[in-house]
């Protein structure tokens, strides 16, 4: 039998021009789905958090529950800013409701800066375990909010807490919740204002919504 020695490529340890372009391709392609994923799973994961009220986030509903309970619970609220020159005030500091029934509350936004700026409020609600029970119907979370310098907005928010929320043994001794809301600058509009069309003047009420007595 007539045996061969090792080949040229053997002997020097590289790959064939098409085996390297191939192994290239490989890593592009593993590389483009690793970014894509990271890419999906940030609205992915928040989707999540609303509709099982994971880590505190409240959840979006459809309709308000049919049943209230003659139980009462107190809503507090607290109001962050994050790295943008607003001023960012809840417009009462809490509420008393019975459980089910539907609350509405008004938020406050003055843009004190010089410039017209784009924020964006992230909101979540403690105990975490009331994630999952305290729904809201109308909210202005999650959503870009272009204030011009010294405009002023009030935002308002619907929500319920569900009844089963006093039959769960985690939350049924629960007599407080707090919804905490955070505005960050939109980091998308960055650079991008001078095109933007806004609500002319101070004192606009957003989602045509005007504030009502005795909350």
């Amino acid at each position: 039998m007539l045996e061969t020695g090792p080949s040229e490529t053997e002997k020097s340890g590289t790959r064939p021009p098409r085996s390297n372009a191939r192994l290239a391709l490989i890593c592009l392609l593993v590389t483009s789905g690793m970014l894509g994923a990271a890419y999906a799973s940030v609205p992915l994961y928040k989707r999540f958090c609303q509709l099982t009220g994971f880590g505190g986030t409240v959840r979006q509903a459809e309709a308000a529950p049919t049943t209230v309970l003659e139980k009462p619970i107190t809503i507090r609220f607290d109001t962050n800013v994050r790295d943008l020159p607003w001023s960012f005030k809840a417009e009462q500091v809490s509420q008393t409701l019975k459980i089910g029934s539907t609350g509405l509350a008004f938020f406050k936004v003055t843009n004190t800066s010089d410039q017209t700026l784009t924020g964006r409020a992230t909101y979540n609600v403690m105990p975490a375990s009331a994630g999952s029970y305290f729904q809201k119907l109308e909210c202005f979370c999650f959503t870009d909010q272009t204030l011009k310098p010294g405009q002023t907005l009030d935002f308002p928010v619907v929500y319920f807490v569900d009844p089963k929320f006093a039959t769960d043994e985690e939350t049924r001794g629960t007599q407080e919740i707090t919804l905490s809301y955070t505005f960050f600058q939109d980091v998308n509009s960055v650079g991008k204002q001078a095109g933007l069309q806004v609500a002319p003047g101070n004192g606009t009420k957003a989602l045509g919504v005007k504030p009502s007595a005795g909350l």
